[in-house]
């Protein structure tokens, strides 16, 4: 889901961090704010990889139709609510990270999700490349009315998991991380009914913490009421903040670094497909089965029932560990596993990529399409020649046949909003991102598995 053009803001924020033993100490890398949010993550437009009844629109498109934004001091990203039985399914937004990491703690402070709303598939995850060779973690996601989180990992063949040091409650359901044949994943389903859909957004949301090394991958919970004091300071220490809601263990001693790799953060809001829409799933729920036949038919036929299929991030910074190249840009097309059904087809002019200063010959480690040139209609980089009589701002994003005067507007960073707390209105009240075009449209084609994932207790 990527895009391009200007932005209009609404709100957000989520923290990251690399390294390698559970006691390392983490240095600020990156952060993703209502700063530069829209500028370092791309938008997803190719049709739904999970059969989802969704259209995943660019970013111009979701900027205009109040879909995607800042607003309430943080990052804004919702569905449509208005259309009655879309022809192509409810539209929607994904995005994901044009950086990718390798390894790190992963905080993610965010005040608002999708709720427990019949026929939503929300997400909050990160993957590589050629899935599944590169992993897949499912930090966040449900579907329907689920009340619960369920955090999975997803692998080529080979990976074995053990659930040691996970919560006493977390439901363990499977050892076995592949992502092909008859696996859905090594997944583990929480009993904290706070942790996900309407029960977190009735305590103001809380804060996601994710530390992956090479030994394991623990995901840990926090209620706003009870975010630990170092991750509020920028100094977070994993190793004083107890049992994680899930924890993987390696089944092999640093065979993480095998199965993960380059992943990408990604955040999006499904509808139905092959999870959330499975027949066997939709009828098991005597909620949503009471409402409707299908998963599709209940999405197409009730928009406004989709008002609380939003997410409202705060923040979302990224800590390392040592000196190790932990994250980094990807500025070429990624290439995907020949088995899957869609394709790559784009490319992200690196002259066009916004606060994300990367040297134009960075690559990841597995092949990659070649990046396409910049196309001719392409804004022009600040320092291009331009007439002596010309005196416009060299850094004025606006169309030329479009000159703002002098005093014209440029983009502000927010630096004095608060994070949203939860507090919901049915306002836009966003303040107008009227600048530093972000004309990278990327496509990135990922196939993710079926899931007929067991979510009871």
């Amino acid at each position: 889901m990527r895009s391009s053009c200007c932005f209009v803001a609404l709100g957000g924020g989520i923290l990251l961090a690399a390294g390698g033993a559970a006691q390392a100490t983490y240095s600020l890398d990156t952060t993703y704010d209502t700063t530069n949010f829209f500028n370092t993550f791309d938008f997803f437009t190719d049709p739904d990889p999970t059969k989802g009844f969704v259209q995943y629109v660019d970013g111009t498109t979701a900027n205009q139709t109040g879909l995607a934004g800042y607003s309430k001091g943080g990052i804004f990203m919702g569905v449509d609510t208005q259309t009655q039985n879309p022809a192509n399914g409810r539209k929607s937004v994904r995005v994901f990270s044009q950086k990718v990491f390798n390894r790190g703690l992963f905080v993610a402070d965010i005040a608002h999700m999708p709720g427990s709303i019949c026929g939503v598939w929300p997400a909050f995850w990160m993957f590589g490349p050629q899935w599944p060779s590169s992993g897949e973690i499912d930090i966040i996601e449900g579907v329907n009315s689920q009340t619960t989180n369920s955090m999975t990992l997803h692998t080529k063949p080979g990976c074995t998991v053990s659930n040691a040091g996970s919560m006493a409650s977390t439901k363990f359901a499977s050892a076995d991380c592949s992502a092909s044949g008859d696996s859905a994943g090594c997944g583990q389903h929480s009993a904290d009914s706070q942790n996900y859909g309407d029960g977190f957004n009735a305590i103001g949301g809380g804060v996601y913490a994710t530390e992956w090394t090479s030994d394991h991958i623990a995901i840990w919970f926090f209620p706003r009421s009870a975010i630990p004091q170092d991750i509020s300071s920028g100094a977070p220490n994993p190793s004083s903040w107890g049992s994680p809601q899930a924890r993987f263990v390696a089944g092999t001693a640093g065979s993480f670094d095998t199965y993960f790799s380059n992943q990408q953060i990604t955040i999006n809001t499904a509808f139905c497909g092959t999870w959330a829409g499975d027949a066997a799933v939709w009828g098991a729920d005597q909620k949503c089965s009471a409402l409707a036949a299908t998963c599709n038919d209940y999405v197409a036929a009730n928009p406004a029932h989709f008002a609380d299929a939003y997410w409202v991030i705060n923040n979302i910074k990224i800590y390392q560990q040592g000196a190790g190249n932990s994250s980094q840009p990807t500025n070429a097309t990624q290439s995907v596993n020949a088995s899957q059904p869609s394709s790559t087809q784009a490319w992200t002019p690196t002259s066009q990529v916004q606060q994300v200063p990367l040297p134009a010959a960075t690559q990841q480690t597995q092949p990659a399409a070649p990046v396409a040139p910049s196309p001719p209609t392409a804004p022009s980089p600040p320092t291009a020649p331009s007439p002596p009589t010309a005196p416009s701002p060299p850094t004025a994003p606006s169309p030329p046949t479009a000159p703002s005067p002098p005093t014209a507007p440029s983009p502000q960073p927010q630096q004095a909003q608060q994070p949203w707390t939860g507090k919901k209105t049915t306002s836009w009240n966003g303040q107008a991102w009227n600048g530093a075009g972000w004309h990278a449209k990327r496509f990135h084609a990922k196939r993710r598995r079926a899931r007929a994932v067991d979510i009871g207790a």
